[in-house]
C-alpha cells in the first residue's frame, strides 16, 4: 500500500513512515524542513528514512497547494497521512500568522487534495489542547470542546471541523486523532522531556511553569504508532459504529479518537523519573503557569481500545528511559 505522509522530517510523521517502511509499504514525505527548531535533526530523521527505496522525500510547504498536487499526483496513495502542522502551544503566541498558514491553509489544502485523489482512508492528525480548560475529566471525544486557550488549539479544531465539512460533502472517510503529550527517541526539542534531558545532563536549570502542579497523559511514540496504524485499517462507518461513546458522525464518514492511555502523570513525578532516568538531581526553577497552558490533560481512551482493541501502555519510567538512551547515544555526544 502507498502512503503520502505530510510532516516526515517531524517528530511523529518520521515515526510512523518508519513503521510503515518496515511493514513493507511505500512512503512519499511531504514536509516544508521549517526552522522552529533545529532543522538539522529533521534532515537526519529524512536521512534515515531514505534508506528505505521505498520512501520517496518531498520538500515543499504546506501553503504551496501545487507542490502538494506535484508531490502526490504520480503516487495517487491508497491513505493520506496529516501529521504536518505548526506545533507548540506557546510559540502561538509569539508567531500566530505561522499556525494560520500552515494549520488552515495548508490543512485546506491537504483537503483539496484528498478531494482530488480519493485515498481510501484520509487521517489528521489533532491535539488534546481542543480540550482547553475542561474541568470534566477524563476528556472524551463526545465532550464538548469550543473553548480553546490558544490560537494553536483553535487552528486544529478548525482542521477538524473543514475535515468533517469535506467527509460530508464528498464522501471522503476521515479519522481525526487527539495526540496527548507524545514523546520519545527523536522528539521535539521545545517539548518539556527533551528540554529536562538536556539541562539535567549539561548540569543547569530546569524550568518547571505551574510551579509543578500540572498533570500530563503522556504517550509514548511505539504507541502512538501503533494506535494510528491499527485506526488507518478502520475506515469510518455505520457497520463499525461504536454506540454511545463513538465520535462517528451521522452526516458524515468522520471520526474523532482519542490517542493515549488514560493515565495522566504529575508534573513533578515525570520530572523525578527523568532524574532516575539520567542518574542525576535537576536544579529546579519554579515559573507561574504560562498563558495558554492547562493544569492538566487526562484522555478517555474507551473509543481506540473499542475499535482496535489496543491501549497505550509504556510506563513512564519505560519511556523515558529509552529517550535517555537515545539521547545519549545520538545528542548528548555533538
Amino acid at each position: 500500500m502507498h502512503y503520502f505522509i505530510t510532516g516526515t522530517a517531524g517528530f511523529i510523521g518520521f515515526h510512523l513512515a518508519k513503521r510503515l517502511l518496515d511493514d513493507g509499504h511505500s512512503v512519499t514525505g511531504f514536509d516544508g524542513m521549517t526552522p522552529y527548531y533545529d532543522v538539522r535533526l529533521k534532515e537526519r530523521r529524512h536521512a534515515i528514512l531514505s534508506r528505505s527505496d521505498g520512501f520517496r522525500p518531498v520538500i515543499g510547504m504546506l501553503e504551496d497547494r501545487s507542490a502538494l498536487e506535484r508531490a502526490a499526483e504520480t503516487t495517487r496513495p491508497d491513505m493520506i497521512v496529516h501529521l504536518a502542522a505548526q506545533a507548540g502551544v506557546r510559540y502561538s503566541l509569539e508567531e500566530p500568522k505561522t499556525y494560520v498558514d500552515s494549520n488552515l491553509i495548508g490543512s485546506w489544502n491537504v483537503l483539496e487534495l484528498a478531494r482530488s485523489l480519493r485515498p481510501k482512508h484520509l487521517l489528521l492528525a489533532s491535539t488534546s489542547s481542543i480540550y482547553g480548560a475542561n474541568e470534566k475529566i477524563p476528556f472524551a471525544e463526545t465532550d464538548r470542546a469550543d473553548e480553546p486557550m490558544t490560537l494553536y488549539a483553535a487552528t486544529k479544531k478548525s482542521t477538524e471541523l473543514m475535515a468533517h465539512s469535506y467527509a460530508h460533502l464528498y464522501g471522503m472517510p476521515t479519522t481525526a486523532f487527539r495526540f496527548f503529550t507524545v514523546y520519545g527517541p527523536w522528539g521535539r526539542p521545545d517539548m518539556a522531556l527533551f528540554k529536562f534531558v538536556e539541562r539535567i545532563l549539561e548540569g543547569r536549570p530546569i524550568e518547571i511553569y505551574g510551579e509543578g502542579r500540572m498533570s500530563r497523559d503522556f504517550t509514548y511514540i511505539d504507541d502512538l504508532i501503533e494506535a494510528v496504524v491499527r485506526l488507518a485499517a478502520i475506515v469510518p462507518a455505520e457497520e463499525n459504529r461504536v454506540e454511545r461513546i463513538d465520535t462517528l458522525s451521522r452526516h458524515a464518514p468522520f471520526r474523532v479518537v482519542n490517542l493515549a492511555g488514560g493515565q495522566p502523570v504529575a508534573l513533578m513525578r515525570f520530572i523525578e523519573t527523568v532524574e532516575a532516568a539520567t542518574g542525576q538531581s535537576a536544579v529546579r526553577n519554579f515559573l507561574p503557569m504560562q498563558p495558554g497552558d492547562v493544569p492538566r490533560t487526562f484522555a478517555a481512551p474507551d473509543l481506540l481500545k473499542a475499535l482496535t482493541g489496543f491501549t497505550p501502555s509504556v510506563s513512564v519510567d519505560e519511556g523515558v528511559q529509552h529517550f535517555v538512551d537515545w539521547y545519549r547515544s545520538e545528542m548528548f555526544k555533538q
